[in-house]
C-alpha cells in the first residue's frame, strides 16, 4: 500500500475530479465537464490564472494511494469534514465554526488545531465540494497560523480490485502558494510528505474498519 506520486493511470482518473471556483459557484455538472476536459490539476491552474495568480509562485502536485477496502468504507472516513483526525494524525482537534446549524455542508468552515512539532498551529478551512455520488471532497485553506497559503485540495475515490477483492484508489490533488524563501520543489516535497502520510494512514484505518465490518 505505497503512496505514489503522479503514476500514469492516475492522469486518466484525475479527469473525473470536481472543483468549485472560490467566489462564483457553478453547478457541479458544469464544473465536472470542465474538469473532464482539462484534468484536475490543469483546472486548478487555470483557476489561478483566472484569478490573477502568478504561476511561478504556485506549486501543484497529485498523490495516489491504493486502499484494501471498498469505496463505501473509505468514503465514510474521507467525507467526515468535521473529524479529519480520524485518519489525519497531524490534526489534534477540529470544530465546525458558525452559529445555529453546524451541520457539515458545502461552504461550512472548520477550525483545525495541529499537533506540536509542525510549522503550524491552526488552520481555517472551507468545504468546497462534498459529492456523495461521485465520492469527491474538496476544501480550501482560507486562514490560520501556517505556511500553506491559498491551499486548495481535491480528493477523489475510485473503485478498483486489489488481490481479487473490492478496493479503492484515492487521488488527492492540490495547489498552494510557494512560501517566501522556498522553491517549488521544496514546497511540493513538504506538502507531498504530509499528504502521503495522511493517505497511508487512511489506507490502514480503512482496512481495519473493513475487517471489522466483515
Amino acid at each position: 500500500m505505497m503512496c505514489e506520486r503522479q503514476p500514469r493511470e492516475v492522469w486518466r482518473l484525475s479527469r473525473d475530479l470536481i472543483s468549485v471556483p472560490s467566489d462564483k459557484e457553478e453547478p457541479t455538472s458544469r464544473v465536472s465537464k470542465k474538469i473532464n476536459k482539462t484534468g484536475a490539476l490543469q483546472y486548478l491552474r487555470s483557476q489561478d490564472a483566472g484569478e490573477g495568480g502568478s504561476e511561478h509562485m504556485r506549486c501543484s502536485s497529485m498523490v495516489v494511494q491504493r486502499v484494501e477496502a471498498p469505496v463505501s468504507v473509505v468514503w465514510s472516513l474521507v467525507r467526515r469534514f468535521d473529524e479529519p483526525q480520524i485518519y489525519k494524525h497531524f490534526v489534534r482537534k477540529c470544530s465546525i465554526q458558525g452559529e445555529g446549524d453546524l451541520k457539515v455542508k458545502v461552504g461550512c468552515l472548520r477550525e483545525v488545531q495541529v499537533v506540536s512539532g509542525l510549522p503550524a498551529a491552526t488552520s481555517t478551512e472551507r468545504l468546497d465540494i462534498l459529492d456523495e455520488e461521485q465520492h469527491i471532497l474538496s476544501f480550501s485553506i482560507i486562514g490560520g497560523d501556517h505556511r500553506l497559503n491559498n491551499y486548495r485540495s481535491i480528493t477523489n475515490l475510485k473503485e478498483t480490485v486489489i488481490n481479487g477483492k473490492p478496493g479503492t484508489i484515492v487521488i488527492e490533488s492540490y495547489v498552494v502558494d510557494v512560501p517566501h524563501g522556498n522553491t517549488k520543489e521544496e514546497t511540493c516535497l513538504f506538502v507531498d510528505t504530509i499528504v502521503k502520510s495522511n493517505l497511508q494512514s487512511l489506507a490502514q484505518v480503512s482496512k481495519d474498519l473493513s475487517a471489522q465490518r466483515c
